[in-house]
């Protein structure tokens, strides 16, 4: 079950990314999203940048209406810069 469900459909990963960025913020620790992604690069680039800040890529979410992932929020992650969601603060 998800703590919060985060709609990045139409949008661009890098888009989506900067997003969640401060949904992940405002969520804390332990906290599972549940991201509504249409991108075609969602299920690479997703988990990679999970691998990235070290937030715990959880994966696909089976059963969902459209493409969704799911991801439990680190409380030791690290920051990426605003703008630029690959790259570290």
């Amino acid at each position: 079950m998800a703590d919060l469900v985060v709609d990045g459909s139409g949008k661009l990963c890098v888009q989506l990314l900067i997003e969640l960025r401060g949904h992940v913020r405002r969520a804390g620790p332990g906290a599972v999203i549940h991201v509504i992604a249409t991108d075609p690069a969602a299920p690479v680039d997703l988990p990679a940048w999970c691998h990235l800040t070290g937030h715990v890529y959880l994966g696909p979410v089976e059963g969902a209406e459209r493409p969704t992932f799911a991801l439990r929020v680190a409380a030791e992650a690290q920051e990426t810069q605003d703008a630029r969601p690959w790259h570290m603060a």
